[in-house]
């Protein structure tokens, strides 16, 4: 078994389930829901459907086919450096960081690159269908990104007597991300806590070989 189960498969096993979770749920939220359309599963945890054009957690900055094409970019660095580091033997658990924050990087390039030509726009007043006979909404590489994961886990206002703020509405966690989007930002912490050695050492390995 643990010749089956090598680092290179277990990288290839975390990237293909992210991705086909992270789609699955992404495209039953586009062909199911209205446009800002709520589910409330509890007080502090919401399905909340809507999309993005830029980066994770609903940031978006620069034009729509650089963005795309810089996660391309991005993605194809990251894939080097993670076969490099498969070929170094490196732990199995920073192996497995890796390939999630890779995983949820292509996870969003598949909603920027096809998804404006495989839905028709998701609205308040349409819910979208896929390979509709009128086309897509956008055209190749400028398709926006699924969010629907939102925990307003304190959802207030900010008492009168605070300074500039006073009254005002305060939600703490307001981002709307998605698995793919939790799946980079999972990764990304667990590579700081426990690996952060392991990924100089091995960045720089991989920079002197190649």
């Amino acid at each position: 078994m643990d010749k089956f189960f090598t680092k290179g498969r277990i990288a290839c096993l975390v990237i293909f389930s992210v991705l086909v979770i992270d789609q699955i749920i992404k495209i039953w939220i586009k062909t199911h829901m209205y446009w800002h359309e709520s589910i409330r599963v509890t007080d502090w945890f919401y399905i909340y459907f809507t999309e993005n054009s830029g980066m994770a957690f609903g940031m978006e900055i620069f034009a729509k086919l650089f963005l795309t094409l810089f996660r391309i970019a991005a993605v194809t660095v990251i894939g080097w450096f993670l076969h490099k580091f498969v070929k170094q033997g490196m732990k199995t658990g920073f192996i497995i960081c890796m390939s999630l924050v890779l995983a949820g990087a292509l996870g969003n390039i598949v909603d920027s690159v096809f998804y404006g030509v495989l839905f028709n726009e998701s609205t308040h007043s349409q819910i979208a269908s896929f390979m509709p006979e009128g086309g897509g909404y956008a055209s190749w590489f400028h398709g926006k990104v699924v969010d629907m994961f939102y925990f307003p886990i304190i959802d207030t206002n900010w008492p009168m007597w605070m300074p500039f703020v006073g009254g005002e509405h305060f939600i703490f966690f307001s981002p709307i991300f998605n698995f793919a989007d939790a799946a980079i930002s999972c990764g990304t912490i667990a590579l700081l806590l426990f690996y952060s050695k392991d990924f100089n050492d091995a960045y720089h390995a991989a920079i002197k070989k190649s």
